[in-house]
């Protein structure tokens, strides 16, 4: 069984979904945060919910790496294990 683009495609949708979701999410939040009174309850849990999107983005480029090292070596162990390589 080869490895086709429409295989290939559901992780580049993962992968944008993903970029949009923290942009979007960031955004909220800091609007959400820009309404609040300073160091009250509501805006501390904002402030931490911004710095848990803000360290799950800085991953996004690690995750898009390892998605793309595992298409890689797919298709190379699917050449190799079929002989067309």
């Amino acid at each position: 069984m080869a490895i086709t683009l429409a295989q290939v495609a559901p992780l580049a949708i993962l992968l944008v979904v993903l970029a949009i979701v923290l942009s979007v999410g960031q955004d909220i939040l800091g609007n959400i945060k820009a309404g609040q009174t300073t160091d009250s309850y509501a805006y501390n849990a904002t402030a931490e919910g911004e710095k848990g999107l803000d360290k799950l983005a800085s991953w996004q480029d690690t995750i898009g790496l390892v998605v793309a090292a595992a298409v890689v070596i797919g298709i190379v162990v699917t050449a190799l294990s079929f002989g067309k390589f």
